[in-house]
């Protein structure tokens, strides 16, 4: 069976971790077939909106197989580090808004697959953190840098360097995590907000996110540049001018992505 299963129900797609006996982790195959899943997905203009999570209850991802790191050459582990760190940068590069649906452990690179994500959500009872400081080696996917864009440098230099685990609720407060919500809710909290998102027009939502993940790191008049170019995609779409004669029709516009 595949270790990441790809789903589709109308435009949602669903990438599922498929390794629960493993805890989710990510040996080197593993990464492949994420990789080729998330390449599928950009070029799938169907697709409106993702969900990433994990099969089983223990975990979404646990991170990196350490019976498989433990089999591997310097060289080796070099290559897993850079795949696991260009895969996770494809996931955050998905044009379509993507949801992290949290359960159980989400540790290491299970946590910073959760951070290259849009949004996320996790079930109350999940723990999450990046233990690689208590291995003697540092979070090696993206980490270091999205968890600090995300709350800033002193806390995120706080769970880094202390490899503390922290539970959904404090993750909640931390911003970490858009909502903590009861285990048996999790995926339809996660399926709510993807229903929301992709009622609107699609290429506009994707055009939206590029003009917020382009310009958050640069200077309020780099990123207005980013948003006029964005907007000048949107103009001679189909869909602008569906959603303006649904309005003047008082009906719900029939968007096509076109």
């Amino acid at each position: 069976m595949s270790n990441v299963l790809l789903e589709k129900s109308g435009h949602l797609a669903t990438i599922t971790i498929n390794r629960p006996e493993q805890l989710n982790c990510f040996n080197y195959d593993t990464l492949v077939q994420l990789e080729e899943k998330a390449e599928a997905i950009q070029l799938d203009k169907d697709v409106r909106a993702v969900i990433v999570t994990g099969a089983g209850e223990k975990a979404f991802s646990a991170g990196a197989d350490l019976k498989e790191r433990r089999t591997l050459s310097e060289k080796e582990v070099r290559r897993n580090v850079n795949k696991i760190r260009k895969v996770f940068t494809l996931i955050e590069e998905i044009p379509q808004p993507t949801i992290a649906a949290i359960k159980g452990y989400a540790l290491g690179g299970g946590f910073e697959l959760a951070l290259a994500c849009d949004f996320r959500f996790a079930a109350e009872t999940a723990t999450m953190g990046l233990p690689e400081v208590s291995m003697a080696i540092i979070p090696g996917a993206g980490g270091t840098q999205r968890l600090t864009n995300l709350i800033g440098p002193s806390k995120a230099k706080e769970l880094i360097l202390t490899a503390r685990r922290i539970d959904a609720l404090e993750s909640q407060a931390l911003g970490i995590v858009n909502k903590a919500v009861p285990a048996d809710q999790l995926m339809d909290t996660a399926l709510n907000l993807a229903n929301e998102i992709m009622k609107n027009g699609p290429l506009a939502v994707i055009q939206a996110k590029h003009a917020i993940h382009h310009g958050s790191n640069v200077d309020i008049h780099s990123g207005m540049a980013i948003e006029s170019k964005a907007y000048e995609v949107i103009i001679p779409t189909e869909d602008r001018r569906e959603a303006l004669e649904a309005f003047k029709e008082k009906r719900k516009p029939n968007f096509q992505g076109k």
